[in-house]
């Protein structure tokens, strides 16, 4: 993987989780450990946003360990200490053009509004960017 590419990244939690992923403290939490990763240069986060069953996210990782062992890691952590069920694995689609990316960004942006979740993108809380300032669960 060449660094500093951009992927999209879907994780869902498993049907035994019981808790939404929006419920407000467990998306505090999580969108501090993203925040946190983040910090420590395990992940560089250009969005992150939580759905109640499913989370969305636009990265890019270090070389080493990897996209495979940070987000391993990242759900080892979420599942331990928030008591997160995750289905394995994870989706993961790299963009390969800032069009795609913009494209990709507004999708998931969409997506609550879609669901209808909330009436606009702007009435959803439970994401983070890391190049905007955004609204979020975490009060960044």
């Amino acid at each position: 993987m060449k660094d500093g590419s951009i992927f999209h990244i879907r994780i869902r939690t498993d049907l035994r989780q019981k808790a939404l992923l929006t419920t407000p403290a467990l998306a505090t939490d999580l969108l501090k450990s993203v925040q946190l990763y983040h910090a420590a240069g395990k992940w560089w986060r250009d969005l992150f946003l939580l759905m109640p069953d499913h989370l969305h996210a636009l990265l890019a990782f270090p070389r080493e360990p990897g996209m495979a062992a940070t987000i391993r890691e990242w759900k080892r952590g979420a599942a331990r200490l928030q008591r997160v069920k995750w289905q394995e694995n994870f989706f993961d689609h790299r963009l390969r053009s800032d069009k795609l990316g913009a494209e990709t960004w507004h999708y998931i942006r969409r997506n609550p509004v879609v669901k209808e979740l909330c009436p606009d993108e702007d009435s959803w809380t439970y994401w983070w960017s890391g190049t905007l300032a955004a609204g979020g669960a975490d009060g960044a």
